[in-house]
């Protein structure tokens, strides 16, 4: 597999300096993701930006890492389920519900169940999910722009998981 540089502020390009900057002043550290990403300044923006829209919706914090531990589940990232693990309880995400998703068991809340089932399919099924399959979303009290934001929250997730799964990315200590 082809070797990628966890960079520092000092070895990475030009163009993503300034994102890893603002990046490790606001969390502290530089996670070792946008480092491997930042090779790529363009694949480093599309990403914070993306990321920076998903926070956006009308997903409740909680709901919004919730769906990117599922779509990371979902993609098979290694990197990423870890990290939205933490970040999902951090945001009030039930621990049991936490692993449930991670153990692939049934999830008694039912809009966290309907959540990670339709976030699957999207990811799953390449958004070709069926008529029934969005009736169910919305009968769990999503709405039609959720259907949307969960499409917005795949895009984003894609972009890590697949970065991980081409650069095998150490995970952090601070996730571990």
């Amino acid at each position: 597999m082809t070797d990628y540089k966890v960079h520092t502020l000092e070895t990475a390009p030009e163009g993503s300096r300034e994102r890893l900057s603002a990046t490790e002043q606001k969390v502290g550290f530089i996670p070792n993701m946008l480092a491997v990403m930042s090779e790529s300044p363009v694949a480093l923006e599309a990403y914070q930006g993306i990321q920076g829209t998903f926070v956006k919706s009308t997903l409740s914090n909680a709901e919004q890492q919730f769906t990117a531990l599922s779509i990371s589940i979902s993609n098979g990232c290694d990197y990423c389920v870890p990290v939205y693990s933490m970040f999902s309880a951090k945001a009030g995400v039930p621990q049991d519900i936490i692993d449930a998703v991670r153990d692939g068991n049934p999830i008694e809340d039912d809009r966290y169940s309907a959540l990670r089932t339709f976030s699957a399919a999207i990811v799953e099924k390449r958004g070709q999910v069926s008529e029934a399959e969005i009736e169910a979303f919305l009968g769990t009290g999503f709405t039609k722009a959720q259907v949307l934001e969960v499409i917005v929250g795949t895009a984003f997730k894609l972009i890590s998981n697949y970065t991980n799964h081409i650069a095998n990315i150490p995970l952090d200590e601070a996730f571990q």
